[in-house]
């Protein structure tokens, strides 16, 4: 039988046996009768399995769930990273993780997410953000996976923008991926959520004994809002990206510094076509001010400000108010599930483009 299609795979993804719920529900139990697979809620929960189970089975890894993509990535440091280890990290990357590991007392260098990338001699672990964010940058995963692998180093994608429906980087040769789930996954604004899925069961073991010391364990509740979420990812991409290709088109020679890697003509569209699997609904441009994007906002009915992207609603976030090294009018665009025609005349009234 040839691949199931990803409709199909989210959706069975979370499906029980005979007997039980469509998806598992929450248990909120913190304490066990002692003999089967769960004795304490720090250490496992059943719903978080059922989770972990439906994102390794789309990533084809070991998954560990979090309550935040923070909670995510700096566990995942924090478990693989010593004192005096060196980290190859994006500098156009998110600006926490940048902000995380100026804390940490090991050697960083930092790279453009397009490159051009360094040796990695004496390197312990790369970390690859693609599409980059906010500025939607894309590298090859597979041609650093084997440059990092060369060198004994561990290499690492966040995959937070593409999601495991739009790229996986297990299978170009990443160890781990990281993503925080609170954007497409879950993908209805309404929890903070984060995983690691990796290729290795040792380190997955090492990154869920960390979870449990150092208690950055996810509540039942949420890690049902995310299953309940994830079954509906392909339908909502699928939109998304519809949306984000009719406003590229809308926006095309009118705003600057327009990106959204799925347009022929960006780019990053060479290297992203080769590796994801499809494209999603966030895209970038540039207005003049921050006052203009104010302007915008304020025009439109249907895009919000918001500082997320990934859910239902259009959303506008203008990254300099939270210290990215971008222009004061860049705006990150996540396009929701409204009907293309409402949303592209929606933004082209609140632009001033008719």
């Amino acid at each position: 039988m040839s691949e199931l299609g990803d409709g199909t795979r989210v959706v069975h993804a979370i499906s029980g046996a005979p007997g039980e719920p469509f998806g598992a529900q929450p248990v909120f139990a913190s304490a066990y009768h002692l003999g089967g697979e769960d004795y304490y809620g720090r250490a496992s929960n059943p719903t978080w399995r059922s989770l972990e189970a439906a994102l390794g089975s789309l990533e084809g890894g070991e998954c560990v769930v979090f309550p935040s993509g923070m909670a995510a990535i700096s566990t995942l440091l924090r478990a693989v990273l010593s004192t005096g280890d060196t980290l190859v990290l994006p500098s156009d990357g998110y600006y926490l993780t940048r902000r995380f590991v100026s804390e940490m007392d090991i050697n960083v260098v930092e790279v453009p997410t397009a490159g051009p990338y360094p040796s990695f001699d004496g390197v312990k672990l790369v970390l690859l953000e693609t599409p980059s964010n906010p500025g939607l940058d894309v590298c090859d995963i597979a041609a650093l996976a084997d440059a990092a692998h060369a060198a004994g180093a561990l290499l690492a994608v966040d995959n937070t923008t593409a999601t495991p429906l739009g790229q996986r980087p297990l299978e170009l040769g990443a160890d781990v991926v990281v993503a925080s789930d609170t954007k497409a996954v879950a993908g209805h604004s309404d929890v903070l959520f984060g995983h690691v899925t990796t290729s290795s069961a040792e380190l997955a073991a090492k990154v869920r004994d960390a979870r449990t010391v150092n208690g950055a364990i996810p509540g039942p509740f949420e890690s049902w809002l995310v299953l309940r979420g994830l079954g509906t990812l392909d339908l909502r991409l699928a939109r998304q990206a519809e949306n984000a290709a009719a406003l590229h088109e809308l926006l095309k020679g009118r705003v600057e510094n327009l990106r959204w890697p799925g347009a022929p003509e960006d780019p990053a569209y060479l290297v992203a076509a080769q590796q994801m699997r499809r494209f999603n609904g966030v895209l970038t441009f540039e207005l003049e001010s921050a006052e203009a994007v104010e302007k915008f906002l304020a025009k439109s009915r249907l895009v919000s400000a918001a500082t997320s992207f990934g859910g239902l609603h259009s959303t506008a976030d203008r990254r300099a108010q939270w210290g990215d090294p971008v222009p004061e009018g860049l705006v990150r665009f996540s396009a929701g599930c409204e009907d293309t025609r409402d949303l592209v005349a929606d933004v082209s009234q609140a632009l001033g483009l008719v």
